[in-house]
């Protein structure tokens, strides 16, 4: 039996840490406790954290939303299995632990590569407790037992197995290609770790020579007048290109141009992708150094001549600027250019830059000896899938976006230049050759098979882009390639839930890796969210100092506030602003459903039974509407959550307890509370906030479980809210007439309310109201009492029938009753109606000076429609208040 009393206020500090050990403790995570553990499961593999990171706010929206699906199946009856685990986050683990040996004064070129991992490992131990203790501050209720990390040993059995296949079916392969350098991590990096920033550059003017002609001779004659942002490459160029329609250029078509300060010949050329409106109209061709010009050289077989070191040091093929840095050789080649009379005029430039995202410094397009991924086979699978409803996208907007990038897709680079990672299962012999296996005994049985004899292997360097690991992640984490139990009890995975700007460097990856591997799609659904953004719509940043550290404000305000706040605040696909005061009005929320309960509890005697739902046949008109609006709210969130508007369906329940529970039925229940039989109403009440507790519990898990823990229920309930029955419409509380009268006296209870406040009658004074109703009348006669304390009435001055005639006071109409309030003696009649004369007589100057303004034809006729539109309805608008004015003043006289 729960106590029934509660402390004055909700301590979340020490009850949330208290709850999530208690829920751990006894396995409900685990959807093998669930009430239909055999039945259909429901599956989300979470989006694995950075182990080196902390939760932003970004990291907060997924968990809740996340949670929020997991809490809801399970209520469900479901198997939920939410699969946590993390990344082992290549590129940022090696540069934080780099970071660290440079503090100690040391390089991981010094301690050597097995040292490194070591450091790496370290690093990612010590990080991991951090992230894994927010996940389940923010109230994450995974089934730890599951965790996974995407360098565990299982995942990394995975990821061979993933590369063999790939490679035997003749789909990765070794080439160069243009790819995003970072000169200070000396490694290619993905798009995903490339952000472009806006930032003043040059565009530098500059004659390009045309062989057998002098500069004398002027542009289109003598030379070629180019512009670029990055004249370094200039050293790089195999070719200038003109747009075969462009009337200043095209006689020179076939001719040779001579690169500036070396004089190497190359070819003018011509291309329709040069833009004739830009710079001057020629295109300088670096294959090397730009994705854009390494597409024109291939379709014209020009020669690739890269000019930079891996830490963007110019090389041999720079000629007299070779080993000087790229940005001080630019600086150097522009001088001498300038000296040779080559410059033709240099302008400030607004440019878009990319920089690496972790390291900052600027990214250098080059060509790179890399392993590849032909992944057109893929995409169709990936497609197909969409298209035929297999993988359904939330929202379905995104749905072109992931059709144009899978359309369009390129080759996918999946090696990087670091140690920390998948090293990639390749052994070369001692002639180069690639030997591919599972492990090094493999690759050696393979090697000696081709030799006929054994021979010294070197494995390959690199290691593998994560992204190629965490893009197995929904079947790896379930024990693929091994068949599994885990994997066919709950695979394919049910929803996908992630920022919608990961949508091709994750999700894509994710399905095109799931159906060439398993056959089968790896989830059934892709909610994408947006992004958290200030309160004033700014992306949070650091440079921008505006940065919302979740787990502070979970500190402040409970994780409840911060969940509720985010999940009701965001719909699919949107970014949506997130402001404190919003976080700390839905910590007033948490305490209005506190209270709220402090209040039921407090009306239960000490021997009160509940007996679950209440008795029809007890029930009064409060009770029956209550109980009527509770099946539509439940149905309506229900609904709602299903189709994945989890916003929407918060607003509606936090709207039903907020206001139709403890607003009006709370209050219209004290005066039976205090009658001869308060028990229907009793066990109205302890129905109404049990079911009301469980629709808020995947929103606000921790208050509702220790609220739930305290009210009665019944002998054969669930232990705990968090495996508790979700809510399901009642049909025996379908009570349409009792609802329909209870909204009238809403209506009744406002249009006094209003009535009180336009007539300044102090809230504690009780005033007279006659109440003429044909329809209603009955049943707001039966609710006199309720009637009298929510609109503040006296009970024996309250009448129902025609109004007196010749009284003083009030009139309001409201549906089909006409309420009159006798306000003689509660109000100085004579004050009230000079008041309301000179506010009159301000909206009748108003009037005139919108009418004056209306009736100029040089307003109507050309001012913008608009404004002329909103003109006129401001005129109707104080033409509706005028009436309402000259009515009141009528009812004073």
């Amino acid at each position: 039996m729960p106590e029934f009393t509660l402390p004055k206020t909700y301590d979340f500090r020490s009850a949330e840490q208290r709850l999530y050990q208690w829920w751990q403790e006894n396995g409900w995570f685990k959807p093998e406790n669930a009430r239909n553990p055999d039945g259909k499961p429901f599956v989300i593999s979470i989006p694995p954290p950075n182990v080196t990171g902390v939760l932003h706010q970004g990291h907060a929206l997924t968990i809740a939303l996340e949670d929020l699906m997991i809490r809801y199946n399970r209520m469900k009856g479901r198997a939920a299995l939410w699969v946590p685990g993390t990344d082992h986050a290549g590129i940022a683990t090696q540069l934080q632990v780099e970071r660290k040996l440079l503090a100690e004064g040391k390089s991981r070129e010094e301690i050597g590569r097995e040292a490194f991992v070591a450091e790496c490992w370290d690093w990612a131990h010590k990080h991991h407790d951090r992230i894994i203790n927010q996940l389940k501050r923010m109230g994450a209720s995974c089934d730890w037992d599951r965790e996974r990390f995407t360098l565990d040993e299982g995942l990394s059995k995975a990821v061979r197995e993933a590369f063999v296949r790939l490679y035997r079916m003749g789909l990765i392969y070794r080439a160069e290609y243009i790819v995003n350098w970072s000169p200070g991590l000396q490694t290619a990096v993905s798009d995903v770790e490339v952000e472009y920033s806006d930032e003043q550059g040059t565009l530098y003017y500059f004659k390009y020579p045309i062989a057998g002609h002098s500069l004398d001779e002027g542009p289109g004659q003598g030379y070629i007048p180019v512009a670029t942002t990055r004249p370094e490459t200039i050293l790089g160029d195999t070719a200038v290109a003109v747009h075969p329609d462009d009337e200043r250029y095209r006689h020179l078509i076939g001719h040779t141009a001579l690169v500036p300060i070396t004089n190497r010949p190359i070819p003018i050329i011509h291309d329709t992708y040069v833009d004739m409106e830009f710079g001057t109209g020629a295109l300088k061709i670096t294959p090397g150094h730009d994705p854009h010009d390494f597409e024109i050289g291939q379709r014209h077989g020009l020669p690739i001549i890269n000019i930079m070191n891996k830490d963007a040091t110019l090389n041999e093929n720079a000629g007299p600027y070779a080993g000087m840095e790229r940005f001080a050789a630019r600086k150097k080649l522009w001088a001498d250019m300038k000296a040779a009379g080559l410059v033709i005029k240099e302008e400030a430039y607004q440019m878009q830059v990319p920089r690496a995202q972790r390291g900052g410094e600027i990214i250098e397009p080059m060509v790179s000896m890399q392993w590849w991924v032909n992944t057109d086979g893929m995409a169709k699978l990936a497609l197909a899938a969409v298209e035929r409803g297999r993988i359904r996208i939330i929202p379905e907007r995104f749905e072109k976006i992931y059709n144009n990038w899978l359309n369009n897709l390129r080759p996918w680079c999946i090696s990087r230049q670091l140690w920390w990672g998948h090293r990639i299962p390749v052994w070369y012999g001692p002639d180069g050759r690639e030997f591919v296996g599972h492990d090094e005994a493999e690759a050696r049985a393979l090697a000696e098979e081709h030799y006929g004899k054994p021979v010294t292997l070197t494995q390959e360097e690199d290691v593998l882009d994560t992204w190629f690991s965490s893009g197995l992640w929904p079947f790896s984490t379930l024990g693929w390639p091994d068949d599994t139990p885990d994997l066919r009890r709950f695979y394919p995975t049910d929803v996908l839930e992630t920022g919608y700007d990961i949508l091709f460097f994750w999700v894509i990856r994710m399905a095109m890796q799931g159906l060439l591997y398993t056959n089968d799609v790896p989830f059934h659904t892709v909610y994408l969210h947006g992004l958290v953004r200030d309160e004033t719509g700014r992306k949070m940043s650091k440079t921008y100092g505006n940065v919302v550290d979740p787990i502070e404000m979970a500190d402040e305000f409970g994780a409840d506030a911060l969940r509720f706040t985010l999940l009701t605040g965001s719909t699919p696909g949107n970014d949506m602003n997130l402001s404190t005061d919003r976080v700390r009005a839905n910590r007033n929320f948490a305490n209005k459903l506190w209270n709220a309960t402090r209040f039921v509890l407090g009306n239960l005697p000490e021997d009160f039974s509940f007996a679950g739902a209440p008795d029809p046949a007890a029930l009064q008109t409060p009770d029956r509407w209550i109980l009527h609006r509770l099946n539509s709210v439940i149905a309506s969130a229900t609904r709602l959550i299903d189709g994945f508007q989890f916003g929407e369906a918060g607003r509606q329940i936090y709207d039903f307890m907020w206001s139709d529970f403890a607003d009006w039925y709370i209050e219209a229940a004290k005066p039976r509370l205090r009658g001869d039989d308060p028990d229907p109403v009793r066990q109205t009440l302890v129905y109404a906030l049990d079911q009301i507790l469980r629709l808020l519990h995947p929103y606000i898990p921790y208050v509702t479980e220790e609220l739930w823990q305290h009210i009665p229920h019944a002998n054969d309930e669930a232990p705990a809210l968090i495996v508790a029955a979700w809510p399901e419409v009642q049909p025996q509380f379908d009570f349409v007439e009792d609802a329909d009268a209870f909204e009238h006296l809403r209506q009744v209870v406002r249009a006094i309310r209003n009535a009180r406040s336009e007539a300044n009658v102090e809230p504690s004074r009780k005033i007279a109201a006659i109440i003429d109703a044909p329809t209603y009348g009955d049943s707001l006669a039966a609710m006199a009492d309720i009637l009298a304390l929510l609109a503040r009435l006296d009970p024996a001055k309250l009448a129902f029938g025609p109004a007196p005639a010749g009284e003083k006071g009030v009139s309001l109409v409201v549906a089909d009753a006409t309420i009159f309030l006798p306000l003689g003696g509660m109000v100085d009649l004579d004050a009230e109606r000079a008041r309301l004369q000179k506010q009159l007589a301000e909206t009748e100057k108003r009037i005139a000076g919108s009418e004056a303004r209306l009736n100029n034809p040089n307003f109507v006729n050309k001012a913008p429609e608009k404004v002329v539109a909103q003109a006129r309805q401001t005129l109707a608008d104080l033409q509706a208040q005028r009436a309402k004015l000259q009515e009141q003043i009528r009812a004073l006289c």
